[in-house]
């Protein structure tokens, strides 16, 4: 574990947070009541605790937190620390849901705009057949909180993927963490939206070059703001280095 501006954040790879995920699972299965929750951080959530006491502390407490972003991998170069890859919300989500498949774990999709989880679960169980997929809901519930909270209770899987976006989807599975019945419990963001086929995603060459931000941006001009972030967290990682 190393911190970024004061921030957690694990030194671990894919295949590490799959076997960490297996022993948060196996725990539940065994009875282990309290929820297992994973926080996946990116520049612009290491940003953002850094400001928000209350989510830096889910930080602190979560049973995990990947790397979820090149500038969070360049702010470890910084400090002499090597983490070999990140891990995304969405590469996660693929990859515990083949691994759900095989050995008969269930999901719980929670996000989104209405009908984008009910098309994420769609390709995914086709992708990976086999793979159980216990409920959708999408992140339209405000008025309704108590009720998709229970349904989620009854459904008891062994994974909640919460597609609400940060901060909330971290604050909102924090505070419910007690009564949603599950294993482990995940923020992924967007990813229903690419999953789905509503956005696409940054092409495999680009990712390989560390330039998924840009086709984000080219994508989405709207988004430019928030990528007001990055140089504001590079300058404050190298005062800190």
């Amino acid at each position: 574990m190393i911190r970024i501006l004061g921030v957690r954040v694990d030194e671990i790879n894919m295949e590490d947070a799959l076997a960490a995920v297996e022993k948060f699972i196996a725990a539940f299965h065994a009875g282990q009541k309290r929820l297992s929750q994973i926080v996946t951080i990116n520049p612009e959530g290491i940003w953002l605790a850094r400001g928000d006491s209350g989510l830096a502390q889910i930080i602190e407490e979560a049973a995990l937190v990947t790397p979820d972003g090149n500038g969070v991998l360049w702010a470890a170069q910084q400090q002499g620390v090597t983490i070999p890859e990140r891990v995304t919300g969405i590469d996660l989500t693929y990859r515990l849901a083949e691994l759900a498949a095989q050995k008969g774990w269930s999901l719980y999709l929670l996000g989104a705009k209405e009908g984008i989880a009910k098309a994420a679960a769609a390709k995914l169980t086709e992708q990976y057949p086999g793979l159980i997929i216990k409920g959708v809901e999408n992140g339209y519930f405000r008025d309704r909180e108590q009720q998709v909270v229970e349904q989620i209770a009854a459904a008891a899987p062994d994974i909640l993927l919460a597609a609400l976006g940060m901060p909330f989807q971290e604050k909102w599975l924090f505070e419910h963490r007690d009564q949603l019945g599950c294993g482990v419990a995940i923020g992924v963001g967007g990813s229903f939206d690419v999953i789905s086929g509503q956005v696409r995603r940054a092409p495999a060459f680009l990712r390989k070059l560390r330039l998924e931000w840009l086709w984000r941006l080219l994508s989405d001009p709207k988004r430019w703001r928030r990528y007001l972030v990055i140089p504001r967290f590079m300058r404050a990682v190298k005062k800190e280095s």
